[in-house]
Formats: C-alpha cells, sequence, structure tokens
C-alpha cells in the first residue's frame, strides 16, 4: 500500500536502488566519478597511513638509539626502512673522505657535505611518501562542485517533469530532488575523508621531515668525528 502524505500518494518503492536505476544520465556519471575519486582516495589514504606508521616507528626507535648510545652509527647493512636512503647518502659522502682536489677539509666542511647529502636524499624520499597526496587536496576541492553539478541537474529534471505534467504533486517532483540531494551527499562523502586526510598527511610529513632533519643534524655530526674509510 503506498503511503499518504499530504492527501497525495507517494510511491513506496523511491528507494535508493531505484533512485539510482532512474536516475538522469548525467547524474549518473557524476556519481560514478565521485565514486571513483572515493574508493581511489581510501586507497591513497590506507597506503599512505602504512606508509607513515612505518616511518614514524623507525625515526623513534633511531631517536631512542642515538638518546642512549652516543657512539651508534647505524649499519649500512641493516638499513631496511623508510628512512634507509637518507643514511646511506651520509655513508657514501663519509667513504668519500676528502674532495677530489686533494685538498684537506675541516670537520665542519665534512659534516656539511655529509648533511647535504642526506638532506638532499630526505628530499627525495620525502617526494616518494608524498605521492598522490596531492590527488586528495584535488578531490577535496573538486568533488563538492561535481555533487552540486548533479544536484543543479536533478533540480532541473524536477522543474522540467513539472512544466511538462503540469503537476506540482510530490511523486512529480520527489524523484529529481532526490537525485538532487543524493549527488550532493555522495560528494560530500567523497571531499569530507579527502580534505581530512590531506591535512593530516601533510601535518605528519612535516613532523616526519623536522624529526628527519635533527637525525641529521646528530648523525652528521658523529660521521664527522669518524674517520673516513680509505681517508
Amino acid at each position: 500500500m503506498e503511503p499518504i502524505i499530504s492527501g497525495l500518494a507517494v510511491p513506496s518503492d523511491l528507494l535508493l536502488k531505484d533512485l539510482l536505476l532512474n536516475a538522469d544520465p548525467v547524474v549518473k556519471g557524476a556519481l560514478v566519478v565521485l565514486v571513483f575519486f572515493s574508493v581511489w582516495c581510501w586507497a591513497i589514504i590506507v597506503d599512505k597511513t602504512v606508509q607513515l606508521i612505518k616511518a614514524r616507528r623507525m625515526v623513534s626507535r633511531i631517536e631512542r638509539e642515538f638518546e642512549t648510545n652516543r657512539n651508534f652509527l647505524p649499519d649500512r647493512r641493516e638499513l631496511h626502512h623508510p628512512v634507509a636512503a637518507v643514511f646511506e647518502a651520509g655513508n657514501r659522502e663519509w667513504c668519500d673522505g676528502m674532495p677530489g682536489d686533494g685538498q684537506p677539509e675541516s670537520r665542519s666542511e665534512r659534516r656539511e657535505r655529509i648533511e647535504r647529502a642526506m638532506r638532499s636524499a630526505l628530499g627525495e624520499e620525502l617526494r616518494r611518501l608524498q605521492k598522490h597526496l596531492p590527488f586528495l587536496a584535488t578531490v577535496g576541492s573538486a568533488a563538492p562542485f561535481i555533487g552540486l553539478f548533479g544536484t543543479v541537474w536533478g533540480i532541473m529534471n524536477s522543474f522540467t517533469a513539472i512544466a511538462r505534467t503540469h503537476d506540482t504533486s510530490l511523486p512529480v517532483v520527489a524523484p529529481g530532488i532526490a537525485e538532487a540531494l543524493f549527488a550532493t551527499a555522495v560528494g560530500l562523502v567523497a571531499a569530507i575523508p579527502a580534505v581530512m586526510a590531506y591535512n593530516k598527511f601533510a601535518t605528519e610529513f612535516s613532523n616526519y621531515s623536522s624529526r628527519v632533519q635533527a637525525i641529521i643534524g646528530t648523525y652528521g655530526t658523529r660521521l664527522a668525528r669518524a674517520r673516513p674509510e680509505g681517508g
């Protein structure tokens, strides 16, 4: 039996599935794009979360090692973690010894050379870790407008139906309005997690960079004091 609202019979099968199946092709296209964006965003969020957890754990372990052991120097053969490339770059500079022109270098010059190589490696590592983050920002800013486009189109369909049938009853207006509101909701569902994740990752990777920069300073100083291999 169809429910009665204000004396008007409203179809009882006005369900989510029916809205999707009977939606205008343009609205369907907008919904497909938004669902694709949402799935891709969640894949990025999961991947970056795993990478960030691994990176933070290793940085915490190295920080504890530096605090408890003043002579701690990571073994290159055991560097299997997200900051391995940073230490490997410092180790290569340390093994190079003196510059190619044969001129002696001071400890501060050696430290600066080692730290410069490590900072360059850190920049490459951060670019790798932050890959795909701009997509989150793009979805966060664009998805609401794609949903709004579906909303406007659905409302246009509602007015078209009114003009065609000369009837303003709920059964005529409701489907188009429902499509419109659903497109807006899907746009927000895609955008809100993307924006929150982007802001969170931007903050976390900034903190990660600062912590590794501090490690670079400590590690560079210790390598500069050590005797370079072949030096």
